[in-house]
């Protein structure tokens, strides 16, 4: 693997006019994170991109992540970007925390991430398309392609994918610039709003999805899908179409994690992240969902075809009081 950090150091300093100090930052699953500071104070952050990444099907080509960053900026939520570079982009330093399961499960932070994705969604329009299913079927491809190791039973389920699929067909709304990729470490509050950052899945998709992979990477239960889904729509109508995304989340990013750990092993060690294990969670998270007795009435919900509430039983009626005797005839 070339250095890549070197050259957009040197492009970074010539850029600034005074040389930079770098600083890695530990975090990012696939791209490297560097923080670069100047003695005059300024502080910027250095995203160095692995070709190795999108090559291997696990993100969208560099020069669109690029571009769809660039995008980002503009709708106000991603981190204004400074300088492009070929394999690289020199970004603001967006100073706040970053977020955790926990903090993304927090109510008080619900609002606050439904109107980030809000703002994304109402911006530009990004340079890719996504979607869960066919990223599915790419990354499926790349395991049977390279014999990668697929969970026990994964293939059992493609019926079912087909049938959520189809339900989620049936009153698809038109596509929005999409994150696609939002686990709690892509959000950070900068102290008045949430912020989102690290575009290597964004595509125009579905903003359902966008939802329901929020909720399947911090682990929402029910009531927390609904809350988020009434932040962002208004009310709960969606709320069958964001669950039914939350496990085509889990099951699909399955695969994710299982084409990262066989094909970028080198990468994944240095990460100190352990890939393998993450596919297995996701998938035990999916089955859990795909095996619940509920599933068949969400995708009835998300079809139109709701089941109808019980009956309410007749309203009782009065007595209708006996007939007297007939009266005995005159003599």
């Amino acid at each position: 693997m070339p250095d890549l950090l070197g050259p957009a150091l040197e492009r970074v300093t010539a850029w600034a006019g005074r040389p930079v100090v770098p600083t890695q930052i530990k975090g990012g699953l696939s791209h490297r994170i560097v923080r670069v500071d100047t003695e005059a104070g300024d502080r910027w952050l250095l995203r160095i991109l692995d070709p190795r990444v999108s090559e291997a099907g696990l993100g969208i080509p560099l020069d669109l992540e690029i571009v769809n960053t660039v995008r980002a900026a503009k709708a106000g939520v991603g981190a204004g970007v400074l300088l492009e570079l070929p394999d690289a982009v020199l970004l603001e330093y967006i100073d706040g925390p970053t977020l955790d399961a926990a903090a993304v499960r927090d109510p008080a932070m619900t609002e606050g991430i439904a109107e980030a994705c809000r703002r994304l969604h109402a911006g530009p329009r990004f340079a890719t398309e996504f979607s869960i299913f066919r990223k599915l079927d790419e990354l499926l491809a790349l395991c049977h392609a390279h014999g990668l190791e697929v969970p026990e039973g994964f293939e059992d389920w493609l019926p079912v994918v087909a049938d959520i699929e189809a339900a989620l067909d049936v009153r698809r709304p038109a596509s929005v610039p999409c994150h696609n990729d939002l686990l709690p470490e892509n959000f950070i509050f900068d102290g008045s709003a949430v912020r989102i950052v690290d575009y290597q899945l964004s595509g125009n998709n579905d903003p359902a999805f966008e939802l329901g992979d929020i909720a399947a990477e911090a682990d929402y239960d029910r009531e927390m899908v609904g809350r988020l889904t009434r932040a962002y729509f208004g009310g709960d109508d969606p709320a069958s179409r964001v669950q039914l995304y939350l496990t085509m989340s889990n099951f699909t990013w399955t695969l994710w994690f299982s084409v990262h750990h066989g094909l970028l092993a080198e990468q994944a060690a240095a990460a100190d992240f352990d890939y393998h294990a993450e596919a297995a969670d996701k998938f035990a998270q999916a089955v859990r969902d795909l095996t619940d007795p509920g599933l068949g009435p969400l995708i009835d919900d998300v079809r139109g075809r709701r089941r109808p509430p019980a009956s309410p039983p007749p309203p009782p009626q009065p007595e209708t009081p006996a007939d007297p005797p007939p009266s005995a005839a005159p003599a």
